[in-house]
This record gives structure tokens, C-alpha cells and sequence, in this order.
């Protein structure tokens, strides 16, 4: 599908385009020339949709806006495809964000490369990333989670899941549930973990917290927290063991015949320890000290 064809010229196919999650003008522009060049737009909330196109000025005309959500039939993604395979451009706009992410709406797109449809996305404005270069944590390596199940069991096999994962992690969650979630994920990972909770992006009242979970669990359960909330945790971070512990290590190995120098360069390979460091604390013990 051409990426720089002129307004009027769409080819034929299914457009995801993103659209702001706050303020209005994060449109991109090649996202308003989709939208004013497609045949038909589908939109996760048409009237959010409207009220998009009304403040860029872009007329709906005669064209065909169609509900296409969670809750959507199978036949109302059949009506798009068909529209598609028809010859129709067909833009779909999620109510705030990229279209798909945290939403079984992906099964548009999955269907649409198994029958041979063209598909693009037209890329904008998203949360997960907002937060996650908002956060001051690690994003070199992130993991998107989604929402947290609602049920007990299946919530904390969720975070206990989570737990282990080394990289940083994102969340979207309720604000009525942010401070249920902080105090769980400070039980799952530890209270020490660092995070952020970002909210209201690119909004009047956009505001960042930032700290422990066990922090941001205490602050977050004396407030009445409102607006769309982005969870982000940082990475687990490695216990380093103590000089008892490197020093026992030590003498284990040495009991089995190794020198002092072996065995600490093999417990610095074990334990992910300076080597330096390990014979130091070995040799200081072996001589009293």
C-alpha cells in the first residue's frame, strides 16, 4: 500500500491509525490525510471520532462511520473486510492511542493478511510509550503487560509471572484500582522496586509519580486518583550476597581441593561478583582478619 499517496488516492485496504490520548493537535498529519481521504472510517467510538474530525475540520461528508469495538460481532468485521476486498479504503481510529494494544481488535488485522487485504498502520500517539520515557526508568527493553486479570487467583499468578521478567514493565490500569495494584505489585516484587505512575498524558493535569512501589502504594492509597493511569515498573534488580555468604561459597569450594585463587574466580563466576572483590574478602579471611 503506497505510504505517500495524495489525499484522494488511497489505495484500497484497512488503515490503523492512531489519534491522540490527550491533546488534540498530537495528531500526526499523515493521519489527517488519511482520514480525509478514506472511504469509510470505522472507529472504536464513533462519537469520539466525530468530535476529532469536527476540531481538524475534516468533513465526514457522505462517507460511512462505523462502530468497531470489544464488543463488535464477527459480522461487523466481515462488513470491513468485505468493504476492503471491494476496493473501499477503510481508516480505523481506537478512541485514544494506537488501535490494538490492550484490545482484541487485532483479529481485523490478522484476518485481513489471511485473506490477502492490505494492511498499514499510520503511527501517532501512544501511552505505553509516553509513560515509559516519562517514567526516568530503563527502556531499552520493556514489557507491555496489559491490564491485570480481575480475579484474585488469576491477578496473582498474573504478578508473580511478571515478577521475573528482566525488563522493564508497563501497565494500564483503572484509577478507582491504582492503589490495589501498587500494593500488590509491592507484595509480588518487593517494596523496593523502582516505578512510576504516570497520568492524564499529554493532558491539563498530566503529572508523573515516581519512587518505590512501596512509596507510590502509601501516597496512592491516600488519594482519590482520576484519569487514565499508565503503571511502569522498572526492572528486578539482582541481590548481591553478602561477604558471609561469599566467604562460606569460598571455603566449600576449597574443601573440595581448590586453591584460593580457583576457587574464588569460580565463585565470582557463580555468584556474578567481581572476581577482585571475592578474593579479597577470601584471602581477609583466611588470614584472620
Amino acid at each position: 500500500m503506497p505510504q505517500d499517496a495524495p489525499i484522494g488516492e488511497l489505495a484500497p485496504g484497512i488503515y490503523i491509525v492512531s489519534t491522540p490520548i490527550g491533546t488534540a493537535r498530537d495528531i500526526t498529519l499523515r493521519a489527517l490525510d488519511v482520514l480525509a481521504a478514506a472511504d469509510v472510517i470505522a472507529a472504536e467510538d464513533t462519537r469520539t471520532a466525530r468530535r476529532l474530525l469536527d476540531i481538524h475540520g475534516v468533513a465526514l461528508g457522505g462517507r460511512p462511520l462505523i462502530a468497531y469495538h470489544d464488543h463488535s460481532r464477527p459480522a461487523e468485521r466481515e462488513k470491513l473486510l468485505r468493504l476492503a476486498e471491494e476496493g473501499r479504503s477503510v481508516a480505523y481510529v481506537s478512541e485514544a492511542g494506537t488501535p490494538l494494544v490492550a484490545d482484541p481488535g487485532y483479529q481485523l488485522v490478522r484476518e485481513a493478511a489471511a485473506r490477502g487485504v492490505g494492511v498499514t498502520a499510520v503511527p501517532g500517539p501512544s501511552a505505553v510509550l509516553a509513560a515509559l520515557v516519562l517514567s526516568g526508568l530503563p527502556t531499552d527493553r520493556f514489557t507491555f503487560a496489559g491490564f491485570a486479570p480481575a480475579s484474585e487467583g488469576q491477578r496473582q499468578r498474573f504478578l508473580a509471572e511478571l515478577a521475573t521478567i528482566p525488563s522493564t514493565l508497563v501497565l494500564f490500569e483503572s484509577p478507582k484500582r491504582v492503589a490495589r495494584l501498587l500494593r500488590e505489585l509491592a507484595e509480588a516484587m518487593g517494596p523496593e522496586r523502582e516505578a512510576a505512575v504516570a497520568r492524564e498524558l499529554t493532558k491539563r493535569f498530566e503529572e508523573v509519580e515516581r519512587g518505590t512501589l512501596a512509596e507510590l502504594a502509601r501516597r496512592f492509597s491516600a488519594r482519590d486518583t482520576r484519569g487514565e493511569v499508565v503503571v511502569v515498573i522498572g526492572r528486578p534488580v539482582a541481590k548481591l550476597p553478602t561477604e558471609d555468604e561469599i566467604a562460606a561459597a569460598v571455603e566449600a569450594a576449597r574443601a573440595e581441593g581448590a586453591s584460593l585463587r580457583d576457587a574464588s574466580a569460580a565463585v565470582a563466576e557463580a555468584l556474578g561478583v567481581p572476581r577482585r572483590k571475592v578474593y579479597q574478602i577470601a584471602l581477609s579471611r583466611s588470614r584472620g582478619e
